[in-house]
């Protein structure tokens, strides 16, 4: 048989010396071919080499026919293989054995569970028991991983039986993987009593328990088997701080306290590590601490990877941190690390929620995949920016391309509708949604359909849909019924509202000052007074407002009134000013939607003084001239702010976006784009 000659490290070339007097002739070469032996073959596969020489070496042992011979070739290339994310080409090797063995076995199902394909795993599991093969301690710990991935309690218990039955449920990696897998089915006792009767545990039997009760949402559980694990001198991981994280999502500040004491005494903080306490600090609403944790990662050099990224940009959204966000978009694409679709999606979201669409729309444009959280996601960045009608054109582009929209693309676009005013149309997907894809309206769309009949001025019909939901109603969908009303001055059904919402919120400040508002525009000032009567007697103040503005990777937060900054000297300074010229325009303060148990002198300073003027002044002495403004506030623009940024954005000739907690306002050359209705 002619021997076959692969890459360079298969052979080598010598060159025959040239002539000096035939400077003409053709140079000859002569190759010298090392034949691959079943020796030299095996020792090739064992070093998982890349897929062209690994299908080389196949074809080699093809032809030489030596799978008969010896069997271990066959396990090495189903390895190797099963190592380049190939299942479907180790089954192919696996069907094509003659003669198969436990270890055969094994290997096809670890192929698949590494791959993802548990079922099949799973069937492969069952075929070998049917050939009368016995499972071993290399089989169990895979098919366990495997039911625990499908939270297939049934399989998993008939394992459990059958390991009993062989003497294995002693075993370290068999117990770990039952211990897994009744955590992941809901078992939680089951999983602590076969961790309890584990003669050896290690760090990651005790990781496996906390995540069985982590993923039941069960976090103080979790954490008493953390303070176990500190009394048996086991110190937690990487992998501990992991399986905590299904369970630290809108938790306390003592138990994001605690994840982070573990965080801090890390001996070895890995990717995983800082990965996961970023994770902590975005699900608990804690933007701020996950930027600044991540440009620490940095500091100490440690390089992220999508998974860091795909965490970080919420955050970087949440604070309106655009240049932070870019800064990362661009390591994206220096690290290749698209494409990738949650990673991309992240991205959308990102700068949607900075208000740049230009920037969303274009990641979007040029995602090769894309699921219908990113049709989504760019929906509801036009929607909340003001942009009805494109919202509304990229729904039904996403419709005609086959896409079945979901419940929350539904949300997206009957709220798009809303904010452009655009009653018909959100009326007709409201229906839409019911009728042709038979999706039963839930709380949010009710509520985006009050918000959109309010908006419209529909007001007594808005009122009339809620008596008619076949839900309860919540605070949301009163709360926009009541800003229908300070609106549009309805005072019969906003005391309607107010008494719904003082019933299902009493603490929340904000529909106190609403309900204070209309009475306030139509001059009722008794009736102000005895809403900031009651407040005080129940102690509910109003909460406070903070404006966040980024500039050089730094957050910098303002409070209405604050004098904390370095630089407030020089803010208030230039906002008298800005003030002076504004009032040249014909600014007069709008004195009613501040407090009303001040002098109208007092109102307005405190105007003057509120939190997003702050931070426009600091922008507008900290960055270039023509630079946009972009703003994150946690409550609503009140109306003197609005005002105000309009006749800023005119004055120092500047864009000026500001999130509110309801959505984008850009004010440019005196216009804001939600057209004065937010």
């Amino acid at each position: 048989m002619k021997p076959i000659a692969y890459r360079s490290c298969f052979f080598s070339i010598a060159r025959q010396p040239q002539s000096q007097v035939f400077l003409t002739q053709k140079p000859q070469f002569t190759q010298k071919r090392v034949v691959l032996t079943e020796e030299l073959c095996g020792k090739v596969l064992d070093q998982y080499p890349d897929i062209q020489t690994l299908k080389k070496t196949h074809s080699k042992i093809i032809v030489d026919q030596h799978f008969n011979s010896n069997p271990s070739l066959g396990i090495k290339l189903m390895r190797a293989y099963a190592a380049h994310g190939e299942p479907g080409l180790t089954r192919h090797i696996f069907d094509d054995i003659p003669e198969k063995n436990v270890v055969f076995f094994n290997v096809m199902i670890r192929s698949y569970v590494n791959n993802h394909l548990y079922r099949e795993a799973l069937l492969v599991y069952k075929a070998m028991a049917s050939h009368g093969f016995v499972p071993d301690n290399y089989t169990y710990p895979c098919v366990l991983k495997a039911c625990s991935a499908l939270e297939d309690l049934r399989v998993g218990l008939q394992i459990h039986g059958a390991v009993i039955k062989v003497g294995l449920d002693l075993n370290l990696y068999i117990g770990n993987g039952l211990v897994a897998m009744y955590g992941k089915c809901g078992c939680l006792m089951e999983a602590r009593q076969v961790l309890d009767e584990m003669p050896d545990r290690d760090l990651v039997s005790w990781n496996s328990m906390v995540a069985g009760y982590a993923q039941n949402v069960r976090f103080e559980d979790a954490l008493e088997v953390c303070k176990e694990m500190e009394v048996l001198k086991l110190k937690p991981d990487a992998g501990t701080m992991a399986s905590l994280l299904p369970a630290v999502t809108n938790t306390t500040s003592n138990n994001v306290t605690y994840v982070k004491e573990m965080f801090m005494k890390l001996t070895k903080k890995t990717l995983v590590s800082w990965n996961v306490m970023i994770g902590v600090y975005v699900n608990n609403s804690m933007p701020e601490k996950a930027v600044n944790l991540y440009l620490q990662m940095e500091a100490y050099g440690v390089e992220p990877d999508a998974v860091t990224i795909a965490s970080v940009l919420p955050a970087c959204g949440d604070l309106s941190a655009l240049s932070l966000g870019r800064r990362m978009h661009d390591y994206v694409e220096r690290k290749k690390l698209r494409p990738n679709l949650l990673l991309e999606n992240a991205l959308v979201d990102m700068y949607a929620k900075c208000g740049s669409l230009r920037d969303a729309r274009e990641v979007f444009d040029r995602m090769k995949f894309r699921d219908v959280a990113s049709w989504t996601s760019m929906i509801s960045a036009y929607g909340l920016n003001g942009q009805g009608r494109d919202a509304v054109a990229l729904f039904v582009k996403m419709r005609n391309l086959g896409l079945s929209p979901d419940s929350i693309a539904f949300v997206s676009v009957i709220s798009a509708c809303s904010h452009a005013g655009l009653l018909d149309e959100g009326r007709y997907y409201f229906k839409l949604m019911a009728e042709e894809y038979r999706i039963i309206p839930r709380i949010e769309h009710f509520s985006c359909m009050v918000d959109l009949l309010g908006r419209s001025g529909q007001v007594d019909e808005a009122y009339n849909f809620i008596k008619q939901m076949p839900v309860e109603p919540n605070e949301r969908v009163w709360g926009s019924l009541l800003s229908a009303c300070r609106v549009y001055s309805n005072m019969n059904i906003g005391l309607l509202a107010a008494d719904h919402l003082f019933q299902l919120a009493p603490e929340q400040s904000g529909y106190y000052v609403l309900l204070s508002n209309i009475y306030a525009k139509a001059g009722r000032w008794q009736d102000v007074a005895t809403i900031r009567t009651i407040m005080k007697s129940k102690g509910i103040k109003k909460r406070p407002g903070n404006s966040n503005i980024e500039l050089n990777d730094r957050i910098h937060t303002f409070l209405a009134g604050d004098q904390s900054h370095p630089q407030s000297k020089e803010i208030y300074e230039e906002l008298d000013v800005l003030v002076g010229k504004m009032k040249e325009l014909g600014y007069v303060p709008e004195t009613y939607s501040a407090l009303h148990d001040v002098e109208e002198e007092d109102k307005e300073c405190h105007l003057a003084v509120h939190s997003e003027k702050l931070a426009i002044v600091f922008a507008i002495l900290n960055t270039e001239p023509g630079t946009q403004i972009r703003i994150t506030k946690n409550l609503r623009v009140c109306g003197d702010c609005h005002i105000a940024a309009k006749l800023i954005s005119k004055i120092a000739e500047r864009e000026i976006i500001i999130r509110d907690n309801n959505r984008f306002h850009h004010f440019k050359t005196g216009i804001c784009s939600c057209g004065d209705y937010w």
